[in-house]
This record gives structure tokens, C-alpha cells and sequence, in this order.
């Protein structure tokens, strides 16, 4: 028990170094929260169907999807989108849902979008990676009477917010599904980060970066570093480092509702990257403050409560990542 923070610390002992630490605030302070899956009754009236401009497949398939809407009674509107270099937004306003087609990248973009808009998401898988997307080209016609009858839940994830602080004033703000990272720039060399949370400091870092993961995130760069999954309905933050030397190498499951300051030491270049986007420079005397968003990214799903756990076990048989195979020149 950490009396001047009020923290809990629990941790695994013995030969699994790699279980996270998780941080809670001790007694019955923590909000209950309702559920986050709820079922949905309301008819989806009018759809905005953006295929990613950058996926050669994703434009014809939104021309059937968009046809099979309207002949279910809903209305569609086609807005191709280049997520890979972006330009005027897409009117997100006045849609009751957003259908992204293409990947995974091509979903988190869009779900900024929606996130904005209070409309739920939901993905169709057009391009090489499709974990979080919910239909693939082999099914989705036979999904969408589904859509039509309100058949279907909408799985509300937390966001959070990201606010780089420079001479105490707000520089830029983000919406952030996956994670926020600070890290060394093109030098080798590791940068040293410290942690501050709402109770006070916490620890500092030697190390190549951290990240600071939202429980969709932890499925993405936090899991390629060694932290562990959350299932997507929980609404903590996960803090892990990224090639540690000397520091608290366990990832921290922070308590819901934790807000985190983090600054950055180093006589070389420490950036800071929002969901895998250019990466903007840190000086020494700047900061970033991490905090829930009040904003929810709301994906639309079909399928089975235990949807995630088996998506996962799925995707990490067969890595759809993998681009070099065996046979490949």
C-alpha cells in the first residue's frame, strides 16, 4: 500500500516478470460505470461511407455497399478520403453512422472522425490489416438487414486526450484512440521520461520511449513491446516503456479516470507521436498532459460477446501483417 498516493500496487511475483503492475485507487473511490456494450434500437437512416482514397480496392467495394444500403431504405453518401495525406475533412455532421473501408489504420482515422461527431463507426475490412474492423468482403451483405433492423450493439472505448504544454500554454491538443508516445527521435540513444499522475510523481524512465495506451491500444504498439491486452471495454490507461535500461520495466495499468503529466530529458531530439501520426518535436521544458477524453470512440459490432478474444487468437495464428513469407523472392 502506497500511503501518500492512495495508491494499491499489485504485482505478480515469481517467474512472470512481464504482468503489469495495476494501479488503483484504494478504497470505494473508483466510479462504477454502466455498461459499455449496449444494444441498439434506433433505425441508421443516413450513412456516410468513406473508402480510403489509398486502397485501390476500397472504392468499388464502397459503390456495392452503398447501393445495398439504399436498397434497404437508408440513405448513403460516398466521400473518399486519402488518410495518407489528408486534406479538407469529410462532413461528419448530420450522418448517423460512419462506415470506413479499408484497414485498421483506415478505421482509427475514421474514428476520429465519428468520435467528433457522437456517431458510432463501423469498419469494413478493404485493406491488408482488419483486426479491429468488424465485416469482411465475405460477409458483410449478409449483415447489413441487420444494420437495417437495428440488429446489432455499439461497443462505446475510451479515449483520451493529449495536450503538448510549452511555456504553460496549450501548444496542440489531440483526440487519441491507440496511444500517446514520447520517444528519442533519429539518435540512438535513450531519453529519459519522467511520470507524474494526479496523486503526484510516480517514476522516471531511462529508456528508448513510452507509451501511454488507451485498452484498444494495447493490441497495437504496447503489445509489440511486451504489454499485456485489456479487453476494449475497460477504461484505464496502460503505461509502458519502450526498451528500458535500469527503470521500471513492468507495464503500469493506471487507475480509471488517472491523468498523467510526462516531461522529457535529453541532449537529442524527443518527439512525440498521437495514434502513429507525424511525430511533432519536444523541447526540455515542455509537457504533456494525458487525461480521458470526454468523447467515446463507438464501434458498431455484430458478433458474439466473446468476439475479441477470439478475433485475437485468430489474427496472431496467421499474422496478417506478415508481408515476407516463406515463398515470397
Amino acid at each position: 500500500m502506497d500511503e501518500q498516493h492512495g495508491l494499491i500496487v499489485m504485482q505478480a511475483s515469481g517467474r512472470l516478470p512481464a504482468l503489469p503492475l495495476v494501479l488503483m485507487k484504494a478504497g470505494p473511490g473508483a466510479r462504477n460505470h454502466q455498461a459499455i456494450i449496449r444494444a441498439m434500437s434506433v433505425s441508421l437512416r443516413k450513412v456516410l461511407v468513406i473508402p480510403n482514397a489509398g486502397i485501390a480496392p476500397a472504392g468499388p467495394l464502397a459503390e456495392e455497399f452503398s447501393q445495398a444500403l439504399n436498397g434497404l431504405g437508408m440513405e448513403s453518401v460516398i466521400e473518399a478520403y486519402d488518410f495518407e495525406h489528408p486534406g479538407k475533412l469529410p462532413q461528419v455532421q448530420g450522418f448517423d453512422l460512419l462506415v470506413a473501408l479499408g484497414g485498421d489504420g483506415t478505421l482509427l482515422r475514421a474514428g476520429h472522425l465519428a468520435a467528433a461527431a457522437g456517431i458510432p463507426v463501423l469498419g469494413v475490412q478493404a485493406g491488408h490489416l482488419g483486426f479491429l474492423v468488424e465485416l469482411g468482403r465475405e460477409n458483410w451483405r449478409a449483415m447489413l438487414p441487420r444494420l437495417a433492423q437495428g440488429d446489432y450493439k455499439v461497443e462505446k472505448r475510451l479515449m483520451l486526450s493529449a495536450t503538448l504544454v510549452r511555456e504553460g500554454s496549450d501548444l496542440q491538443t489531440w483526440d487519441v484512440i491507440n496511444e500517446v508516445v514520447i520517444s528519442r527521435g533519429r539518435a540512438i540513444r535513450p531519453i529519459e521520461v519522467r511520470v507524474d499522475l494526479s496523486e503526484g510523481y510516480f517514476t522516471s524512465y531511462i529508456a528508448d520511449g513510452l507509451i501511454v495506451a488507451t485498452a484498444t491500444g494495447s493490441t497495437a504498439y504496447a503489445l509489440a513491446v511486451g504489454g499485456p491486452i485489456l479487453p476494449p471495454e475497460l477504461r484505464n490507461m496502460l503505461l509502458i516503456p519502450v526498451a528500458p535500461h535500469l527503470a521500471l520495466d513492468r507495464a503500469v495499468v493506471l487507475a480509471e479516470g488517472a491523468s498523467v503529466i510526462l516531461r522529457s530529458r535529453a541532449e537529442h531530439e524527443v518527439v512525440l507521436s498521437v495514434d502513429g501520426m507525424q511525430p511533432v518535436s519536444v523541447l526540455p521544458s515542455d509537457r504533456v498532459r494525458v487525461h480521458a477524453n470526454p468523447n467515446s470512440l463507438q464501434m458498431l459490432r455484430f458478433g458474439p460477446p466473446n468476439y475479441f478474444y477470439r478475433g485475437l487468437a485468430e489474427m496472431v495464428m496467421r499474422n496478417p501483417a506478415l508481408r515476407m513469407v516463406e515463398n515470397d523472392d
